[in-house]
């Protein structure tokens, strides 16, 4: 079950919901550009720990606003919010359930409502992930219906992020690790069902199995002061589609962004990241 509020033209903002029985809600909202005609799209994917209101995100949808680019961001369903309370980690039973296989099946539904509710004012679909999110948004970029892909400091491979040795096999007979969230101090757990799901998917979630298929326009942009994923990541991905465009620059994981972020402005970091991807959508949609 889908639900959209939707304001009256001219639509600034609508708010929505996808609701499956066999998950927790997808919450999530698009910004709309504010004249009649038919603009680009972006679905943006947020990060490992993160959500769609996450520091300057809404400052980012306004952004792109203004460029005459609608922008859409959503929760996973088990990223922890609620719809009570999106921001932060409420529900930290459904974060422990959360998988690799879920976010892609998110992200796939997001993208079906996303045609389906707003093709007659969308002229092109792109993906745009932001750390684990790129690598769900590289996950769909083979999607159909999506015109092209573009990662903010992404991850390039998903295997080489699990624990290996004794913490692994502490992990498979507890059952449960936790992970401290350094912000909000909560101990956020990860059920093993987490790491299975990755084995008995693993070809389904190789990055770079898709990635070295890809033909539409990709775009890496990653800081060169990332501490939380190295900018090899992004080489690794550049190496992988030789025709894809790299950014790198002076920044930090989150384009030296925080949470929670109150200036109008953007860091001059993160307006780059905006300005290098409105070009590029700009210069390739339909």
């Amino acid at each position: 079950m889908t639900t959209l509020l939707k304001l009256k033209y001219p639509r600034i903002k609508s708010i929505f919901k996808i609701t499956e029985p066999s998950q927790a809600p997808i919450i999530g909202d698009v910004s709309f550009v504010n004249k009649p005609g038919k603009f680009p799209m972006i679905i943006f994917c947020h990060g490992y720990k993160g959500f769609k209101d996450w520091g300057a995100w809404n400052n980012v949808a306004k952004s792109f606003q203004k460029k005459d680019i609608h922008f859409s961001k959503f929760n996973f369903s088990l990223n922890g919010g609620t719809l009570e309370n999106p921001i932060d980690f409420p529900d930290l039973k459904a974060f422990a359930r959360n998988t690799y296989t879920q976010e892609v099946n998110d992200l796939s539904n997001v993208i079906n409502l996303m045609v389906s509710e707003h093709k007659n004012i969308t002229s092109s679909i792109f993906l745009v992930g932001h750390s684990r999110g790129g690598g769900i948004a590289l996950l769909n970029s083979l999607n159909d219906k999506i015109d092209g892909v573009i990662t903010w400091a992404s991850v390039a491979d998903y295997e080489s992020r699990f624990p290996k040795g004794k913490e692994l096999e502490n992990w498979i007979k507890s059952g449960v690790r936790y992970i401290t969230n350094s912000r909000t101090k909560q101990q956020m757990p990860h059920n093993i069902n987490f790491y299975n799901d990755f084995l008995k998917n693993k070809e389904k979630l190789s990055i770079e199995n898709v990635v070295k298929k890809l033909k539409k326009p990709q775009l890496i942009i990653h800081g060169e002061r990332d501490q939380a994923v190295d900018v090899s990541q992004a080489y690794l991905l550049k190496k992988w589609n030789p025709s894809a465009e790299l950014k790198t620059f002076k920044a930090s994981h989150t384009f030296n962004s925080s949470h929670p972020w109150t200036k109008d402005s953007l860091p001059n970091e993160l307006d780059l990241a905006v300005n290098y991807t409105a070009d590029f959508i700009l210069n390739y949609h339909d």
